[in-house]
């Protein structure tokens, strides 16, 4: 019940009116090929929710429904290694009303409410991608690996922070693994 209550705040509080304090609008990939982008993806750092503030070994994997939805697994610890691994699963919903290009999402976690998530960035080769929201509360940047390079993950900070996140509330997600299968 707890939980059920934690899921349903967070929906509110992620699908809420923010504003993003009069800032253009969050850049989009111009194009994101769905089957290519589904699999496992690697939390590397966030501007996170209450929800996700204390979690390490962030996994989110995509995989896409017959009904054209993307199933969602997110797998996690909560601030320790030695907790165990636990799980989200929302809905994602591509909206080509709002952009025909598959980069704007609506993430169901209670029906009916559909938190905003945009992709923001995709790396060409997709091997990394920045997921946004346009009220700028939260961003994540993921990768295919646990972790990248120094140099391009401080360029993607730059991009996010460029993008009007404010990066004081950035938190890297520690990723020492062990991951479940795939």
């Amino acid at each position: 019940m707890i939980r059920l209550l934690a899921v349903l705040l967070a929906s509110l509080a992620i699908g809420g009116c923010a504003t993003s304090r009069d800032l253009p609008p969050l850049p989009l990939a111009e194009y994101v090929d769905l089957d290519r982008f589904m699999g496992r993806w690697y939390v590397i750092g966030h501007i996170p929710t209450f929800l996700d503030d204390d979690h390490i070994n962030g996994v989110e994997h995509y995989a896409r429904n017959p009904d054209d939805s993307i199933a969602t697994t997110y797998t996690f610890q909560a601030g320790s290694v030695d907790a165990p691994r636990d799980t989200m699963s929302p809905t994602g919903f591509v909206r080509p009303d709002l952009h025909p290009g598959n980069a704007v999402w609506g993430m169901q976690f209670l029906w009916p409410i559909r938190a905003d998530y945009r992709i923001a960035w995709l790396a060409p080769d997709y091997h990394a991608v920045i997921v946004a929201r346009e009220a700028r509360d939260h961003v994540w940047l993921m990768a295919r690996t646990p972790d990248l390079p120094a140099d391009e993950l401080a360029a993607l900070k730059q991009r996010i922070a460029d993008m009007g996140h404010d990066m004081r509330a950035w938190r890297d997600m520690p990723q020492p693994g062990p991951y479940p299968p795939t």
